[in-house]
Order: C-alpha cells, then sequence, then structure tokens
C-alpha cells in the first residue's frame, strides 16, 4: 500500500481460525480494510467510514475463506 495511515485492526473468527483485519486511511479520506492470505493473496475493501468497511469487510471475509477452502479442497483430489 502507498501513503495510508493503519487507523484501526481487529480480529475475527471464521471456522475456529482467527484472522486479522487491518483498517488504513487514504489521504482522500476513503478508508481500506484488508486482510492478508498470504503474500500473494489478499482481499481488501474501501468505505467512506472505518464503520462502513469494517461491516462490509466482515460480511465478504467469511465467503472469501470458505472460497479459499473450496479451492484447496479441489486441489487436492
Amino acid at each position: 500500500m502507498g501513503s495510508e495511515s493503519l487507523v484501526h485492526t481487529a480480529q475475527i473468527t471464521i471456522a475456529g481460525k482467527d484472522y486479522e483485519i487491518a483498517v488504513f486511511l487514504r489521504a482522500d479520506g476513503l478508508h481500506l480494510a484488508q486482510t492478508v492470505f498470504s503474500p500473494g493473496d489478499v482481499i481488501i475493501n474501501d468505505g467512506h467510514s472505518l464503520g462502513e468497511v469494517l461491516e462490509r469487510h466482515r460480511r465478504v471475509l467469511p465467503l472469501a475463506v470458505d472460497s479459499r477452502q473450496v479451492l484447496r479442497e479441489l486441489r487436492s483430489s
């Protein structure tokens, strides 16, 4: 990321595993929430406020976790 400032971190537990949500504030006032699964696998959401971006990220993150699990299962079979 560029010149964003970290303004909030939170943990969310999905299927027994903890994931970190880091929220950054951009110079233009937009908030970005991100969760890093691996160095090349990051999910990012944006919003106009901290509350908006956290709500959006918390709704989408379980779907992202599930899709990665499905992909792992397909690759292993």
